[in-house]
């Protein structure tokens, strides 16, 4: 739950509004008013905790209690999955890391009934192998993808696969595992545009970053997206996070983000400062922000154990997660923030999605 506060807390202290719309809100769409909300709940020794029941969580959108239900046979679902590489920029020095990840990816998915593509990105997305239930098809996609241009389009990869999954069946789950770098290199879609297409409210993000090299951060500093420079945060960087001359270095930050949270209640503000805070999130950290607001995991590596530790603990994970679903008590068009908390049991951490997105229609009652 402090990883939730921190981030969302501090969002709340930016101060602004969207920029891309009439009014200050993005009126960007959710695809239904049904919000799915992927929950892992873990000990203090992070050990994951698998027989809970609903009237254990607390779920807020906007700050407002909501009425939960648990999908009980979440595990048992058919999994519809994107595999999303990068392919270019600085993933084409990588693919050896990840050329025999195809076994994780089993593990991944599990015994159930599944449909895997996978879709390699440079400066574009291209399909290298359409949904299919035949891994060996998706290992050989997989080990066969060429190196591609300068161009590391993250954003634009992240659209094309959310489009690839709403095609799916209505009784999948659906989910990306994304392989990427940090930076984004050259998408063409605007940030709001991205921020609306992986806050779909039921695809869940999983991710696997290594960082950006300091030649293309700098090449990129600025322009890495292309609407960057209207989009960024106004006033002092940080906002009221940010350290000034006379802070007690010994201040909790995570109290001085709850001092923070008072500076734009009511909710809508909160949701409006959040919505500008994971814009600038993308700008800095693409996989990390995508997989924190869709409620999937985030891990860094620089190797190919990495990879496969990192996919081990996701396979142990995937399965095990809770899904929360709810309609919004006080729904409302553009960007919500989501809170989910495990009452009266402070040993237990638990991690899930922090945003989503509604459109005019979904922001009408139920």
């Amino acid at each position: 739950m402090k990883i939730f506060c921190v981030l969302m807390l501090a969002a709340s202290c930016a101060g602004a509004q969207t920029p891309d719309s009439p009014g200050g809100v993005s009126t960007l769409s959710a695809r239904t008013t049904l919000v799915m909300v992927p929950a892992l709940v873990k000990t203090k020794a992070g050990e994951p905790v698998f027989t809970l029941t609903a009237d254990r969580f607390e779920v807020t959108d906007d700050g407002v209690p909501q009425k939960i239900t648990l999908d009980d046979e979440n595990g048992s679902q058919p999994l519809a999955l994107v595999v999303l590489i990068e392919t270019g920029s600085g993933g084409a020095r990588r693919l050896e890391n990840y050329r025999n990840m195809a076994a994780m990816i089993d593990a991944i998915v599990g015994g159930v009934e599944h449909q895997v593509a996978v879709v390699g990105f440079d400066s574009e997305p291209q399909t290298a192998q359409e949904f299919t239930p035949d891994m060996d098809a998706v290992g050989s996609a997989i080990h066969n993808l060429a190196p591609g241009d300068r161009g590391g389009a993250i954003l634009d990869g992240l659209g094309y696969a959310v489009d690839m999954l709403r095609k799916q069946p209505e009784g999948y789950r659906r989910a990306i595992l994304l392989v990427s770098e940090t930076v984004d290199h050259g998408s063409k879609l605007k940030l709001g545009d991205a921020l609306r297409e992986v806050s779909d409210t039921n695809t869940t993000i999983y991710s696997l970053g290594f960082s950006s090299s300091k030649d293309e951060a700098k090449r990129d500093a600025g322009g890495n997206l292309p609407h960057s420079s209207a989009e960024t945060e106004p006033g002092p960087a940080g906002g009221c996070m940010a350290k000034g001359g006379g802070e007690d270095p010994n201040e909790s930050r995570l109290k001085q983000a709850w001092d923070c949270a008072g500076v734009l209640l009511p909710p809508l503000k909160l949701a409006q400062a959040a919505a500008i805070a994971a814009n600038n999130g993308l700008k800095k950290n693409v996989p990390e922000t995508v997989s924190r607001l869709s409620g999937g995991e985030y891990y860094a590596f620089s190797n190919a154990k990495q990879v496969e530790r990192s996919l081990a603990e996701m396979a142990n994970h995937l399965p095990n997660r809770y899904v929360l679903t709810f309609h919004p008590a006080e729904p409302h068009a553009g960007f919500h923030t989501v809170g989910v908390r495990m009452k009266d049991d402070p040993e237990l951490v638990v991690t899930a999605r922090t945003g989503y997105w509604a459109d005019a229609a979904a922001g009408t009652a139920p």
